[in-house]
């Protein structure tokens, strides 16, 4: 596979500095410790040796030698993988996709998030020397349905239950601020990579021609290229005035009927066959309303007026590279 020359980009040529990383074995964790510390993979492969400024600690449930614990009977981390650390990145949690919505997961879905920051804000609290930054993921799920609404970081919270887990999500990273700690809050897109997520999942019926707009199509889906996400959480680290929510999303939030048409574009496929709004619902059931039919146009201002550039700042380029990286 090829190298992306764009991960290069997103690394600071600076003294190496330490972060420590939950969810390191996601599609974000792995893009993100590849980009630091150029360990190759197939999701993100290595830019070239002239990276290396930054030192990776590893949290999991099950680490391997020079991995840190995350125990997962008493959800407490080793304080010591954040001791001495410069940058905590809080990318831990149950994947929202994973089934069928019922009861049972989406107690999971929120007790990793919620009970999961709070094990990494208590550790943070026990650890000798602290790190400056606590980047923890949130989502753009924080807005709820919102039709075409224009959301920045200053619109207020939605309605339903991924709104209510955000919401507590953040609550429990700003815990972190007693300790000195600046925490962002990343509240992050649909992650655009054909290494996971919705991307993925949407080639094989998009290549075969049995794509099609979701619903209606007329409702907003605020995305982000996950390179550029990358980048966004390096500006997160490198930029000490951005605090609190940060909307990680491209400046080009587009219809589902447009995002439908840009990738039966880019692939080269029709995109006539349509998934009317009961039929996601009878498959999907609740979760079909919350990640499909719902309505987010959401902008990143803050991170624009940090001085951040997107590298794929239009969903057909954004596209393009994703599924060629």
């Amino acid at each position: 596979m090829a190298e992306d020359p764009h991960l290069s980009q997103v690394r600071p040529h600076r003294s190496q500095r330490t972060v420590a990383v939950t969810g390191a074995t996601g599609l974000v964790g792995t893009a993100l410790i590849c980009a630091l510390d150029s360990n190759p993979s197939p999701a993100t492969p290595s830019a070239g040796p002239d990276t290396g400024p930054w030192s990776v600690r590893r949290i999991t449930r099950k680490p391997r030698a020079g991995e840190f614990l995350w125990d997962a009977a008493s959800n407490q981390i080793d304080p010591a993988a954040f001791d001495g650390a410069d940058t905590v990145v809080h990318l831990a949690g149950e994947n929202i996709a994973g089934g069928r919505w019922n009861a049972s997961l989406k107690q999971r879905i929120q007790d990793s998030r919620v009970l999961g920051t709070r094990a990494v804000c208590a550790a943070l609290g026990k650890a000798n020397r602290r790190p400056a930054v606590l980047v923890a993921a949130s989502a753009i799920g924080f807005y709820g349905d919102r039709q075409d609404e224009e959301l920045d970081e200053s619109s207020a919270v939605g309605s339903g239950f991924l709104a209510e887990v955000c919401q507590a999500w953040e609550e429990e990273a700003r815990a972190a601020e007693q300790f000195g700690v600046r925490v962002v809050h990343l509240r992050i897109g649909v992650v655009l990579s054909r290494h996971g997520g919705a991307l993925q999942r949407m080639l094989l019926p998009f290549r075969l021609g049995l794509g099609g707009r979701v619903g209606s199509g007329k409702q907003y889906w605020s995305w982000v290229e996950l390179s550029d996400l990358i980048g966004m959480i390096v500006h997160a680290i490198d930029t000490p005035s951005l605090t609190g929510a940060v909307n990680a999303v491209a400046p080009q939030p587009v219809t589902n009927a447009e995002f439908t048409r840009d990738l039966g574009k880019v692939l080269k496929r029709p995109t006539v066959f349509p998934m009317p709004a009961f039929a996601a619902r009878l498959a999907l059931g609740e979760m079909a309303d919350a990640l499909l039919l719902s309505s987010s146009r959401v902008l990143p201002r803050k991170l624009v007026n940090s001085g951040f550039q997107h590298r794929f700042p239009d969903l057909p380029s954004a596209l393009r590279h994703a599924i060629q990286t």
